[in-house]
């Protein structure tokens, strides 16, 4: 199985989940988005298997600074879109199983659900 970890390298959560991953002594690739970007297919793929709600992170910084005209009406083409233009408005990490994805570091749920 592969496992793909997708975030940001400076990400507090990110380098718990990574730190996780390593002392359990699981492989994985990882994808930072800041530096590699994202498929606009990706993320459509995720917002119909997750709900946008789930990716798109509201509490951070970078979505309350926007503007107010941007943040209403939100539906799943708008939010992709805000999300391609600005990849820090996805929720981290997003843990890429292969069958399923997790999103979000909760050691708990790492724990049932990867495999070594």
């Amino acid at each position: 199985m592969s496992i793909t970890i997708y975030g940001i390298k400076n990400c507090d959560t990110m380098k718990k989940a990574r730190a996780w991953l390593d002392d359990h002594e699981v492989a994985y690739d990882f994808h930072d988005y800041k530096a590699a970007g994202i498929e606009k297919s990706k993320l459509k793929q995720w917002s119909e298997e997750l709900g946008w709600e789930t990716l798109l992170n509201r509490a951070g910084t970078t979505f309350k600074k926007l503007p107010d005209a941007d943040k209403e009406g939100l539906n799943q083409s708008k939010a992709i879109a805000l999300m391609l233009a600005q990849p820090s408005m996805i929720k981290r990490p997003v843990l890429d199983l292969g069958s399923k994805r997790i999103v979000g570091f909760k050691p708990d749920i790492y724990a049932n659900e990867v495999k070594r």
